[in-house]
């Protein structure tokens, strides 16, 4: 290397604990260039989220002309598997495979149900929408396919997010896990930024046969990303006392370990907290893209790109609260100002179809992206800081148990609303947008009641000043 380039690098070195966000969790141990290769398994999860909650449910209502309330409960099915998050966290927590591995048998048996999922989707798909070939084919045969395919991606996603982020926590120094938990949660997003504008860039033509050939990339894509996050990152026999019989006979049972966690520091209240701000962040997810295409009358690329706006919004949430954070700022007030930020987004929302315009569709869209991050990291911050250091699987499950649950039955609960206001007298007092602005308010009902639930959990509490360093 010569010296000019050298001299760049120190300077960029030296600049990046000041200016890259979350540059600073990096140590000798664990470089960022591990960090940022272990957080693929992230992208992966967020390539899978863009498909289902952006891409597909718009294609499924618009093009395919599937129901509303059918497309919101194919998407909300891997609720089903979310409760068992938190049982999950805790076998990861406790498990020794043959070679000595504890997370990583669990992060592949979760790439292969979203491969497989992904493999199976395209081809239901077709046969829910009657398209080419498929119009011959029994209707129970789509329902059936579409059922499996939604099933295996959700049970797959939610296995690797969860184990995926116990082992970051693993490899991290204590005092920086939560940074790195929040660096994760940072890739999540860019690989939601960057899947819906591929998405959207690969699908400006639809055609049927377009949207099987983007599915199947993202299954391959899928494998390929995991695969690298996971290629010695994890060594063998990693838990301590790790001869298998005096692991087993240490092995705590998982009701007394949930009976610890669920009963400390308020624990119920924070995830009820972290239940109804979900609900009000989540219910639009499946709703957006065809309001946009609906109401406003965007098209398939530009209503796929706000996926990467609302991802965007989240990032931006993110980074700025971890930056906050890590002065010491109380996590659950960030929570709280997360979920008062999207009021206003949800209001401003809610007045793009009356006035027409849709670039306060978009501000609107980008403000609930950002109270979302802001919720997120503190809810999340909230949750691993109280949580025993031998229970940060169990306490990553029940966190994201909650959150996925309360999103998916959001997103069904959200679809059969707007359908069933659709079929009533009402649904036509402010056009095509009534049965939307009805989900839209209810969500921001939703956001209100996060902050009456907090409140009771910041009295007394000391709030740092912002001033540290």
């Amino acid at each position: 290397m010569n010296r000019f380039s050298r001299k760049a690098m120190q300077s960029w070195a030296s600049l990046g604990p000041r200016f890259l966000p979350f540059a600073d969790v990096a140590t000798d141990d664990l470089p960022l260039s591990r960090l940022l290769r272990l957080s693929l398994f992230q992208v992966s999860v967020g390539m899978a989220l863009v498909l289902l909650v952006g891409t597909l449910n718009r294609v499924m209502i618009v093009e395919l002309t599937v129901p509303a309330s059918l497309v919101g409960v194919m998407i909300a099915l891997p609720i089903v598997f979310a409760p068992f998050r938190a049982l999950i966290g805790f076998r990861s927590d406790v498990h020794s495979s043959a070679l000595g591995w504890r997370r990583v048998p669990f992060i592949w048996r979760g790439t292969m149900l979203q491969f497989g999922g992904l493999a199976i989707m395209p081809f239901a798909l077709l046969v829910l929408g009657g398209q080419g070939h498929a119009n011959s084919a029994p209707v129970w045969i789509g329902y059936l396919g579409a059922a499996t395919a939604f099933l295996l991606v959700g049970a797959g996603l939610h296995m690797v997010q969860t184990v995926g982020l116990a082992l970051a926590t693993d490899l991290a120094p204590v005092e920086d896990q939560p940074k790195v938990v929040g660096l994760m949660y940072v890739m999540l997003l860019a690989g939601m930024i960057f899947s819906a504008l591929v998405f959207g860039l690969a699908l400006e033509n639809f055609s049927p046969g377009r949207l099987v050939q983007v599915i199947q990339a993202s299954a391959v894509a899928t494998v390929v990303l995991n695969v690298l996050a996971l290629w010695k990152m994890e060594a063998r026999h990693s838990r301590p006392g790790a001869v298998r019989g005096e692991a087993r006979a240490e092995t705590p049972e998982f009701a007394a370990s949930w009976e610890k966690l669920i009963n400390g520091g308020q624990a119920k209240r924070r995830l009820m907290v972290v239940g109804l701000g979900t609900l009000g962040f989540g219910m639009a997810d499946v709703l957006l893209e065809p309001y946009g295409g609906q109401v406003l009358a965007l098209s398939v690329a530009d209503t796929t790109k706000l996926t990467a706006i609302l991802a965007f919004g989240s990032l931006l949430g993110f980074a700025w609260a971890s930056r906050v954070l890590g002065r010491g700022f109380d996590p659950l007030m960030m929570a709280g100002y997360g979920a008062l930020v999207g009021v206003p987004g949800f209001l401003a929302i809610c007045l793009a179809a009356p006035l027409g315009w849709p670039f306060l569709f978009v501000g609107g869209t980008a403000l609930i992206g950002f109270g979302a991050g802001l919720f997120g990291h503190g809810t999340l911050t909230a949750t691993m800081q109280l949580a025993p250091r031998e229970q940060i699987g169990l306490a990553l499950g029940t966190w994201g148990a909650v959150q996925a649950t309360t999103a998916g039955v959001g997103i069904a609960f959200g679809s059969m609303m707007r359908d069933i206001i659709l079929a009533l007298p009402i649904g036509s007092w402010f056009g095509a947008a009534t049965p939307y602005i009805s989900v839209y308010a209810l969500e921001i009902l939703f956001l209100l009641a996060a902050l009456a639930v907090i409140a009771p959990l910041l009295r007394g509490r000391a709030t740092p000043g912002l001033s540290a360093s």
